[in-house]
């Protein structure tokens, strides 16, 4: 029986999946809470809808309720991300002729001389036209910070503009960008239709890269976190169902409804499995991580990443560096909230809220509260590792 109810935001991606089977799967109602889901079609409407109070919580870009949080582009409203909804899950997919000129099509590729084939191209005088699905996005960084090492200036050597995530592959087809940067289905939806070649995933980028985050408002969540409690311990469960073999057409079937991603359960499959299908006409590949969910505490917000996405913002122009925007922007993921909803479950709660990010190159323990944790590999492309208690060093 149900004694409490949310009303929860999100747009059409594989990565909005734990809200969506949360409830379909029964968790929420376990919890005694009733959700509502719903459905928008761009990041901004999706944050105003959290904002204005037409939604209790919010699937939403982790940059993004940084962002909110410190009043960039409009007045700041404090949010709160207790939980991450999943690792990576994203692509980079270009207009089939310019992939041809930087990859070997079908197949996943060294990034590093992917993009450096795509600087020769851009210092021919080309200058591409790349989309992301909103300027403060995991998308728009994780781009940035793959042609900044491969030798292209984000800011002058291409142009990147916004492009919502169900409109992507219509934006490639029509010539209005060369490439996009964006969540599942949509890489697919493209690839499917003829109008792009996915040349690279997030997860070949940085392994364990931080993408959507459950975000609340900080006073609600402060002022009544019962509620909030229990939706994360639906999600957690949620996202055991999603990893689940077993159940994988069950969850491609549910999340293609119309209400939801209202496309193809093939595609949803596939990104959901791993199995990525590069070029059309070509066989699906098994890409490890591609969408990391669940094992390994993916959920687990750390305040690290935050960080990490804090100095990305700085590189990108978007803040200026000040320490206490920074505290600020690392305040927003909460490890605290975390840790008190999911420990009557008695899953492993890692006892740091910070770490080394990028240093992990084999699968290693790490201290806990409570249960036994080993990460794997979160590697960076490019080698670099990101200590947030360095931030100037990093930046210099």
């Amino acid at each position: 029986m149900t004694d409490l109810s949310l009303r929860i935001g999100f747009l059409p991606l594989v990565d909005a999946a734990l809200p969506i089977l949360a409830h379909e799967l029964g968790f929420a109602e376990d919890e005694g809470l009733a959700l509502t889901l719903v459905r928008d079609m761009s990041w901004a409407t999706v944050n105003d809808r959290l904002l204005y109070g037409h939604s209790d919580a919010a699937h939403m870009t982790a940059p993004l309720a940084i962002a909110t949080t410190l009043g960039l582009g409009r007045p700041a409203v404090p949010l709160s991300a207790p939980f991450v909804l999943g690792l990576n899950g994203n692509a980079i997919t270009l207009r089939p002729d310019l992939a041809a000129q930087v990859t070997d099509v079908g197949v996943p590729g060294d990034v590093a001389a992917i993009g450096q084939r795509l600087a020769d191209v851009v210092r021919t005088g080309t200058k591409l036209r790349l989309g992301v699905v909103h300027r403060y996005s995991s998308h728009n960084y994780m781009l940035r910070y793959w042609l900044s090492g491969c030798g292209i200036d984000p800011n002058h050597d291409v142009e990147i503009l916004t492009v919502a995530p169900p409109f992507a592959a219509d934006a490639l087809a029509s010539g209005e960008v060369d490439g996009i940067c964006v969540g599942e289905p949509w890489n697919s939806v493209a690839v499917d239709r003829g109008v792009g070649v996915i040349v690279a995933v997030t997860a070949q980028i940085w392994r364990r890269g931080v993408e959507k985050v459950l975000a609340v408002k900080r006073k609600r969540l402060e002022a009544e976190p019962e509620p909030y409690h229990r939706l994360l311990r639906a999600l957690w469960r949620a996202g055991q169902a999603f990893v689940d073999p077993s159940r994988l057409d069950e969850i491609a079937n549910i999340l293609a409804r119309p209400a939801y991603l209202d496309g193809s359960s093939a595609l949803i499959k596939g990104a959901a499995s791993d199995q990525i299908l590069f070029a059309h006409g070509h066989e699906r590949i098994h890409v490890p991580d591609f969408m990391f969910q669940h094992r390994e505490a993916a959920n687990f917000p750390w305040v690290s990443q935050a960080a990490w996405l804090y100095a990305q913002m700085t590189l990108a122009g978007h803040v200026t560096l000040n320490k206490a925007d920074y505290a600020t922007a690392q305040a927003v993921f909460r490890p605290d909230v975390y840790r008190a909803a999911l420990r009557p479950l008695g899953v492993p709660l890692p006892g740091a809220s910070a770490k080394l990010e990028g240093g992990l190159s084999d699968p290693t323990g790490v201290g806990t509260v409570q249960g036994r944790l080993i990460l794997g590999a979160d590697s960076f492309f490019d080698g670099r590792h990101f200590d947030p208690d360095a931030l100037e060093a990093y930046l210099a």
